[in-house]
C-alpha cells in the first residue's frame, strides 16, 4: 500500500510540472493583445490563426520564445513576441493552457 501511495504522489508531482508556471490572471490581462487573431477565449475565428485554448503550457512557452528570438518566423508574431518578457510568456502559457 505504501508503494502505491508513493507512486501516486510521484504521478501528481509530474502532472504538476506539466502545468505552466505563470499567473493565469496576469496572462489573461496580457492576452488582450492576442484577441484580434486568436479570439477572446483562445479560439480563433480564422483558420489561418491557431487556437491557443487548451494548448500545453510548455508548448506555448517554446513557441513564443522561438518567435521572440527569431528562430520561428511569422510577420505578425515576430513583432508581438519581441515585446514579451519571460514572465509574460509564462503568464500567457498559464492562461491559455487553463482554457478548454
Amino acid at each position: 500500500m505504501k508503494k502505491l501511495s508513493a507512486i501516486m504522489v510521484a504521478m501528481f508531482m509530474v502532472a504538476g510540472v506539466a502545468q505552466a508556471a505563470g499567473d493565469k490572471a496576469a496572462g489573461k490581462a496580457k492576452a488582450a493583445a492576442c484577441v484580434g487573431c486568436h479570439g477572446a477565449a483562445g479560439i480563433s475565428n480564422n483558420p489561418a490563426w491557431p487556437n491557443l485554448a487548451g494548448q500545453k503550457g510548455p508548448y506555448i512557452v517554446k513557441q513564443l520564445k522561438a518567435f521572440r528570438s527569431g528562430t520561428r518566423k511569422d510577420p505578425l508574431m515576430d513583432s508581438t513576441a519581441k515585446g514579451l518578457s519571460d514572465a509574460d510568456i509564462d503568464n500567457l502559457a498559464a492562461y491559455y493552457s487553463s482554457l478548454k
